[in-house]
């Protein structure tokens, strides 16, 4: 399915990264995001519902502290916390935080700090 393309629709990221590859490879092994070489060489990503696409950027300081705070969707919180940590990434808030929220924050491979969401079973379709 093409993504839609309409009016402030956030369609762009660039993750701040210390090694490009690491990065690559933790987000595609965490979340199943799929990685292709632009036309300059650089490793960009899709995103996995192919709706939002970046890339990795060096030489750019990573988010360490929650400014704008991007969050990722997740199946499964838990299951994604420990595949985050056996791919070396840390979990830095766990999930309660924010409750009735099911939030989670982690750090990436850049220092980064990312969010997790997982969708309350009761308003799944």
């Amino acid at each position: 399915m093409a993504p839609k393309y309409a009016n402030g629709k956030i369609c762009y990221i660039e993750i701040p990264a210390v090694d490009v590859k690491r990065s690559a490879a933790f987000y595609t092994a965490v979340f199943g995001w799929q990685t292709r070489r632009r036309g300059d060489g650089a490793i960009a990503f899709d995103d996995g519902v192919g709706e939002v696409s970046g890339t990795w950027v060096l030489g750019r300081p990573p988010a360490v502290t929650p400014g704008l705070l991007v969050y990722i969707m997740v199946d499964n919180i838990e299951a994604t916390m420990e595949t985050i940590s056996r791919h070396g990434g840390e979990i830095v808030q766990p999930v309660g935080a924010d409750a009735p929220e099911i939030t989670a924050r982690f750090r990436d491979p850049g220092g980064n700090i990312v969010g997790l969401y997982q969708e309350p079973v009761s308003l799944k379709p």
